[in-house]
Parts: structure tokens; sequence; C-alpha cells
């Protein structure tokens, strides 16, 4: 068995390094979020990834807040990002600007993550935003309306619905595998 690598083999960036650094072009949508180690969550999961922003909307706490900062350990600094009272301004301004914005959420034609209509509806090359809702209503029914479609995680247990920073964290990494061309080649 190895040895546990230091922070140094691991190629640890500085905050100021990941700044500058190559980012993932996926934004991600906390709407209405209430927990704020779920918010925490997802910051420490997007610098993972190297995601390129975070948008905050309605209820969802922002940084600095000794809650996030207990599980986000610091991402809350190196992943950039803003805050909207509404989340329908935040994907209206992503479309705008070349989005393709995806609820992450159930619904009657949403595409099931690792499909072939998932990968052939979301290009290598393309912006992505993911929406994410409230951890008891999921995304509103009126910002789904403004969504170019749903995501959808396949589940097989009794249970069908995750904790939204674990939802975040499996479309985080799928997306990552999808858009990060170069790096990893797991689409074929």
């Amino acid at each position: 068995m190895g040895h546990r690598l230091t922070a140094e083999e691991m190629g640890r960036l500085t905050v100021e390094e990941f700044r500058a650094s190559g980012k993932l072009p996926l934004t991600v949508v906390l709407d209405n979020v209430r927990s704020l180690n779920n918010v925490g969550s997802v910051f420490r999961t997007a610098d993972a990834f190297r995601v390129e922003h975070i948008a905050l909307c309605g209820i969802t706490a922002t940084p600095p807040h000794r809650e996030i900062h207990k599980t986000a350990l610091g991402a809350e600094e190196s992943v950039e990002w803003s805050y909207y009272a509404e989340a329908t301004e935040c994907v209206e301004e992503l479309k705008q600007r070349g989005y393709k914005v995806y609820a992450v959420e159930q619904v009657s034609d949403s595409l099931k993550l690792g499909s072939e209509e998932a990968k052939e509806a979301i290009g290598k090359d393309e912006r992505v935003a993911i929406v994410l809702g409230n951890e008891l209503d999921g995304v509103q029914e009126s910002l789904l309306q403004h969504c170019d479609g749903s995501l959808e995680i396949p589940q097989y247990g009794i249970k069908h619905s995750l904790n939204v920073s674990c939802a975040a964290a499996i479309v985080m990494w799928e997306l990552f595998l999808r858009l990060r061309t170069g790096l990893i080649e797991y689409y074929g």
C-alpha cells in the first residue's frame, strides 16, 4: 500500500494560482438552498473540479460565514461567486452569455446522466450552467420554464432523492468528464 500524499505531491494550488488557472466552463446555480453546510460542500466540490463560478440565489447564504467555511474549508475564497435575489434573473443572464442551462430535477422530459441523449445535448465545447434547488422543494416550477432542459441522476433504490450537495457533486463530476477536453476522454 502506498503512503498518504502530501500537498506538494498532489500539486495543490494556492488561491492565487487557482484563480489564474483555466476553469471548467461550468456555473453552478444554487437557488434557495437553506443549509449552509450544503453551500459550503458545493464550494468545496466546485474547487476540486475547477468550476468557474457559483451563483447563489434567493435565501441561499453567501460567504463569508462561519457555517459555510466549516465545510468549504477555504474553497469559498478560491471559487468565484455572485449573488442574485432572483434565480430567474441569473438564468436569463447566463443564457444571454451563451450558456446552456439545465435544472437538476426529476421531470417528465429530463435527460438521464450518462444517457446517449444527455451526451448529445451537452457538447464538449459548450458553456453549461446547472441549477439546483431547495432541499425540500427542488427547483422552482417557474424557474424550470427558463431552463434549456433538465438533467436527472438515475437512481435505483427506494428513495428517489439525494442531498443537494451530493447531487451537485455527481453532476459536476459527470460534466467535468464531459467538458474537460484533452484531460479525460470518458465519453469516447
